[in-house]
């Protein structure tokens, strides 16, 4: 998609209602699924992050930024992710620390992103968090920075390839509620994203092409 194309679409964006929970479930393995219907959240006290869904132009082509966490010992490590992380008590709202995240995590300024919608939330069991995903647009190709003790690497991926149905995987993992089981996930650059991030990029799938065909 070029970025002409996709700026078009920003208008139609900013008015549309977002698919919600059900579009996350596409990407959800069952046992996932069972485990959220189960349990009560609240109860839980969980914590509050935010991402930044993130789409800039390269060479004419509308892209999207994700990033590899650096392998660690926590429960994603190694992940594919969006930049973005906790709310902390300084940040005045979820936007502003999906930004702040973003400048942090990949080097991007904030007066440099025109953020256009936020997207509907996501649990994640292991951590214990809601993670609120916004998108945003930079007019601009970045000059990534990426910060070393947070992101092993910075992925460019062409919103093309999220949009295709033929990089919709199924792919045997081992996960933090189950060993070796179907996970449906995306690939992406040769990369796998799978998880709450494949959960939210879903929702996002849907929601731009929804766009595309009004």
């Amino acid at each position: 998609m070029t970025f002409e194309t996709f700026k078009k679409l920003i208008s139609k964006i900013q008015k549309m209602s977002v698919p919600g929970e059900s579009s996350h479930f596409i990407m959800a393995p069952e046992i996932r699924k069972q485990e959220l219907y189960k349990i009560k959240i609240e109860e839980r006290n969980p914590r509050n992050a935010a991402v930044m869904m993130l789409f800039y132009p390269k060479e004419g082509i509308t892209h999207l930024a994700l990033i590899l966490r650096p392998t660690y010992e926590g429960v994603h490590s190694g992940q594919v992710a969006l930049p973005g992380g906790k709310v902390e008590e300084f940040d005045k709202n979820y936007e502003e620390a999906a930004l702040r995240e973003t400048r942090e995590e990949i080097g991007v300024n904030s007066d440099l992103i025109e953020v256009l919608k936020q997207l509907t939330k996501v649990y994640i069991p292991p951590s214990n968090f809601w993670v609120h995903p916004f998108m945003g647009v930079s007019n601009e190709l970045p000059n990534f920075i990426k910060q070393e003790e947070e992101v092993a690497e910075i992925i460019e991926v062409p919103i093309s390839q999220l949009l295709d149905e033929s990089n919709v995987i199924s792919k045997k993992l081992s996960t933090s509620y189950a060993e070796n089981i179907e996970v449906p996930s995306f690939e992406l650059n040769g990369y796998v994203v799978w998880g709450a991030t494949a959960m939210m990029l879903s929702e996002l799938k849907m929601f731009i092409k929804s766009a595309l065909e009004r």
